[in-house]
């Protein structure tokens, strides 16, 4: 059975996290819905001040408290929820470090969020929190945008630039994730213009052909000044339904990640993305 984290504010981006993730995932699995109270900034046991922030943060527990058990509630009413295990979890602490923990307790093998929480800009295609969680917990995550409608995954997107070469282990979920949805994998390599690969290029090329050669897969070139508009160009153009990335390539891996935002780049709002990490 897998083990899956959502880190929940009980925003309304982070139920749809919840709702795509129960509707992808079609074997059993076990859902921690954690949410993090962040801790009190007062140290001083027995002044005013820190008495007045503890009676405060009991009652936000309590209150928290409330929202889970709706929340819980209302995941029990979407279909095929019975097959799926339900475990809350309230903590109090800094954002990434209770998710760490909680990955490492619980052994995790997905972490899954909203690229918004309930007071990201509007502007930003990608909350603080999400990026955080995305380059500071080393776990397999699933960022769901607000738009995202899940349909039955039939391409999922692999771009790269062939500079490093994968461990074959951070590849299985990928693998994994096609295979299951009979989806098929376009690995996409974005050139400038007269480009050639390197022959170290080539040789991670001819790597990952060959690991992936068991699952229905492609290759695919374009070539482009803007690495996220070639992006861009290729999720419409192919109507791919998620887009895979490895973590381990920073530069590559940030630009398309994080500089673009939402009045430019439209992917990151319709789009999944499964981040995966060695």
């Amino acid at each position: 059975m897998r083990r899956i984290l959502v880190p929940t504010d009980f925003s309304e981006n982070s139920w749809k996290a919840i709702k795509y993730g129960v509707e992808l995932l079609k074997d059993r699995c076990t859902f921690y819905l954690l949410h993090v109270n962040p801790l009190s900034s007062f140290s001083e046991a027995n002044d005013p001040i820190t008495v007045g922030a503890r009676l405060l943060d009991e009652t936000l527990v309590h209150e928290n408290k409330r929202c889970m058990d709706r929340l819980i509630k209302r995941i029990k009413t979407l279909p095929g929820i019975d097959r799926h295990t339900i475990m809350p979890l309230i903590e109090t602490d800094y954002l990434v470090d209770g998710i760490k923990r909680e990955v490492q307790d619980k052994h995790i093998d997905l972490i899954l969020m909203g690229t918004k929480g309930a007071s990201s800009q509007k502007k930003m295609a990608l909350g603080s929190n999400t990026g955080a969680v995305i380059t500071r917990v080393k776990c397999p995550l699933l960022a769901i945008p607000e738009n995202a409608v899940y349909q039955q995954l039939r391409e999922i997107a692999f771009p790269t630039d062939f500079q490093i070469a994968y461990d074959i282990r951070v590849l299985d979920d990928l693998i994994k994730m096609v295979t299951t949805h009979n989806a098929f994998l376009r690995i996409l390599h974005i050139s400038k213009k007269g480009e050639v690969l390197s022959v170290e290029q080539q040789r991670n090329k001819d790597l990952l052909h060959d690991y992936v050669n068991h699952a229905p897969h492609s290759f695919h070139t374009l070539t482009s000044v803007r690495l996220e508009q070639a992006l861009q160009c290729f999720v419409e153009s192919r109507n791919i339904d998620m887009v895979a990335m490895v973590a381990k390539n920073l530069n590559y891996f940030q630009r398309i990640l994080f500089r673009p935002t939402v009045e430019e780049i439209s992917y990151h709002t319709d789009v999944p993305f499964l981040v995966l990490h060695e």
